[in-house]
């Protein structure tokens, strides 16, 4: 089964998909949905829906999963954000696939054992569970990843409790 975890951003939106087959996490693929900042908004919305339903269609995942919208100090960028995670969340849902939100610090959480872990910490972890011999680049890939890989170990932890 195909898992796809997205770090969601207007200008760059991560996407990750893994691939689950009993106890082995593969990447499948990872990269970045770019909308250009000097394009009128409402273009950017429609590319970044499209770019992200030709993804789902082309990978068909059984699950997703995005990092929630953490509001820090900027808030003209916790409002890009808000408005990319809102336009995957609209491309999954019609895609029919429940998508599951997790917190920045949930995220490191479940991969570290700490919720305040470091990009670079966060990279190796990602690269060494998918035996990648280098960190994932660029950073919204990785970061998209670690929410995939995240989710497939919440389910899987769900799993065994129901």
């Amino acid at each position: 089964m195909f898992v796809l975890g997205i770090d969601p951003g207007l200008t760059r939106t991560g996407y990750g998909i893994i691939e689950k087959s009993g106890a082995t996490e593969t990447a499948v693929a990872a990269g970045v949905v770019r909308t250009k900042p000097s394009h009128p908004l409402g273009q950017r919305f429609v590319e970044l829906a499209r770019d992200l339903r030709e993804i789902v269609a082309e990978y068909q995942p059984g699950m997703a999963a995005i990092e929630q919208v953490f509001v820090n100090n900027n808030r003209q960028t916790a409002i890009s954000v808000a408005r990319a995670s809102g336009i995957a969340l609209l491309v999954l849902s019609e895609a029919g696939l429940e998508t599951a939100e997790y917190t920045p610090s949930a995220v490191k959480m479940a991969l570290t054992g700490s919720g305040v872990a470091d990009k670079q910490q966060m990279q190796r972890v990602v690269a060494m569970r998918l035996g990648l011999p280098s960190a994932p680049t660029p950073a919204d890939a990785a970061d998209a990843l670690a929410v995939a890989l995240c989710h497939i170990q919440h389910s899987s932890l769900a799993a065994r409790i129901s």
